[in-house]
């Protein structure tokens, strides 16, 4: 049977708010049982330079997800002529405090701010979006505690709909620091054989047609088409654009239906488990910080040969001894 003439199938779009509101229950009972235990909730403090109207959107979900699992929230709204150095010193002073859990300075910033000074600033441990070059490298070695958020949200997504990985051909459209590169080690991590593809990939549709797994990530509106989608595949599409005031992904999402197993919109898909994977991310930098002392165990009660041993021992030790001089002071 051709593949133009093979049955529709049928395509499961994934809700990421449903997935992600179920992960939040998890972490609304984790910290729950850490202030039950009479320590402070982890903190979040976020940093903004300028008044991008979507960044000021993108952080008043983050503070209302800090307040749905029970997690500190901090904001910085600093002016648009904030300069670098100015910038810096915030950070610094965070990093001091002891009460601050994970640092996020909010993307884009202004042409005059570099996001690679800002990146190397923020303490690794505190580095709750992962783009210090430390956590970078660790990412590399497999060794990593905190790792990008969207790509964590990716690879929760495969993996709360049971998607093979072992053995897959996954292909990674985009190269960015910020999801390509990343979620391509983690793929890889999971032992499926990543091609990532850029703008001077060649036959770009033909890699697309053998991909198990296909993650768009380029934030170029609809430029996966229905043919490049191999039937059945899964579908994790990253890229968000405005075309006539609506939002659309990388994908061509109606085109998609009946064609890929899997896919995320380009509404309640990714994005919601994006902010989730920065909570996850804040607690693992709150335990990391701050162990939970393991419980002292009660000693155990004595049995009754015990006690006659140790009557025994009692009267053995009765005996009149010479004591040994008292041990003078030490060097």
């Amino acid at each position: 049977m051709s593949e133009t003439s093979a049955a529709k199938i049928e395509t499961v779009v994934v809700d990421g708010l449903a997935l992600a509101e179920s992960l939040r229950d998890e972490m609304a009972r984790e910290i729950e049982a850490i202030v039950a235990s009479g320590r402070r909730p982890p903190q979040l403090t976020v940093v903004l330079v300028g008044d991008d109207p979507a960044s000021r959107s993108y952080i008043k979900g983050k503070q209302r997800a800090c307040a749905r699992i029970g997690a500190a929230a901090a904001e910085y709204l600093l002016p648009e002529s904030t300069s670098q150095k100015e910038l810096l010193d915030l950070i610094e002073r965070l990093n001091r405090d002891d009460g601050v859990d994970g640092i996020l300075v909010q993307l884009p910033l202004p042409k005059h701010i570099s996001p690679e000074a800002v990146a190397e600033a923020i303490d690794p441990a505190k580095d709750v979006d992962a783009l210090h070059p430390l956590n970078f490298g660790r990412l590399l070695l497999g060794n990593a505690k905190l790792v990008s958020c969207t790509p964590l949200g990716v690879l929760a997504v495969l993996d709360r709909h049971g998607v093979p990985l072992a053995g897959a051909h996954a292909v990674v459209i985009g190269r960015s620091n910020i999801v390509g590169k990343p979620v391509s080690i983690l793929l890889q991590q999971r032992n499926a054989t990543v091609t990532m593809c850029h703008s001077k990939t060649r036959d770009l549709a033909a890699l697309c047609r053998s991909a198990d797994v296909l993650v768009a990530a380029v934030g170029s509106p609809r430029m996966v088409k229905a043919d490049w989608i191999k039937p059945g595949a899964a579908v994790m599409d990253v890229g968000v654009s405005e075309v006539d005031g609506k939002l659309v992904g990388d994908v061509d999402f109606d085109a998609a239906i009946g064609r890929a197993g899997i896919i995320t919109p380009s509404r309640r898909g990714i994005g919601p488990m994006t902010i989730t994977m920065l909570l996850r991310n804040t607690l693992t930098a709150y335990a990391l910080r701050f162990p939970t002392p393991d419980p002292t165990p009660e000693p155990a009660p004595e049995s009754s040969s015990d006690a006659s041993r140790d009557a025994s021992t009692d009267r053995k030790s009765s005996a009149p001894t010479t004591a040994a001089p008292p041990a003078g002071p030490k060097a």
